[in-house]
């Protein structure tokens, strides 16, 4: 069951006056991202065959997803009137594509897989909450919370379902870290790229992952703040089995926050070059 409905939001509070340029593509490329979310559920059910209970859970998680799309989607051609949301998602479907076709999790196993997607709900989670806080926009900072909201609630089904995998499989805490720090330089692939080239750039402009990684990346971790990253490590401390909320995890906190400016200043330089 969906936690809210997308008519629940007050559409009529849009302030254009207080939309900011620089997140309207995000926002264009995140709706693609979270409509796609069918998709993955078909994969996970695959992954998951003969469990009943995780698949239910990914079909009502998948419902969530596309709904967080909508919503994004609708927003942004409020903010971009000249912008066609579902145009734009069947531009990003013929562009990216997501193999299905599977009898076994990618990551090697299924605490692997939900390892896995532990580390997405957990940078959406915080993206959408580095959001939030950035925009003055009255309806973009509601959804976001909202989006936030739901994605944290999925960080914390993935976490259950991973923990009950656990006990049969055991799987290491250095073999979670590496799953779980590999989903994450998974970031700058090309379901993030693909996505911003399809919603920004004009149907005749040829793909270039590079270009568009840089474009994305440079925007997006702009918006984070320490207190984001510090919710981000905590989070992925806890799915690898380390203590969250700990000297070592503020420790973690602090040197990804650098590095995340260090590679936004790449990226930076790679779009004005």
């Amino acid at each position: 069951m969906k936690h809210w409905h997308i008519d629940q939001m007050d559409w009529n509070s849009f302030d254009p006056s207080r939309v900011d340029p620089e997140i309207i593509p995000l926002v264009k490329a995140a709706s693609v991202v979270e409509k796609n979310g069918l998709d993955y559920a078909q994969y996970l059910r695959r992954v998951f065959v003969g469990d009943p209970d995780f698949s239910k859970a990914a079909e009502n998680w998948a419902v969530e997803e596309v709904q967080h799309g909508d919503a994004l989607g609708r927003w942004a051609m409020l903010a971009d009137p000249s912008w066609n949301y579902e145009k734009a998602f069947d531009r990003y479907r013929a562009s990216y594509k997501i193999d299905a076709d599977v009898d076994a999790s990618i990551r090697g196993s299924r605490t692997g897989e939900l390892i896995a997607r532990c580390m997405v709900e957990t940078g959406t989670s915080s993206f959408y909450t580095a959001l939030a806080d950035a925009t003055d926009e009255p309806l973009l900072k509601a959804i976001c919370k909202q989006i936030a909201a739901d994605e944290y609630r999925h960080f914390k089904l993935f976490y259950d379902h991973m923990r009950r995998y656990l006990k049969r499989e055991k799987l290491g805490v250095w073999a979670r870290t590496r799953i779980a720090l590999g989903r994450v330089t998974e970031s700058e692939d090309d379901e993030l790229a693909s996505a911003y080239h399809t919603t920004n750039e004009p149907p005749g402009m040829a793909y270039d992952h590079q270009r568009c990684i840089a474009a994305y990346m440079s925007k997006a971790m702009g918006f984070y703040k320490p207190k984001h990253i510090d919710r981000v490590t905590a989070m992925i401390f806890k799915t690898i089995g380390f203590t969250p909320h700990s000297r070592w995890q503020k420790l973690a906190a602090n040197v990804v926050y650098r590095l995340m400016q260090w590679r936004r200043k790449v990226f930076q330089k790679a779009v004005e070059a």
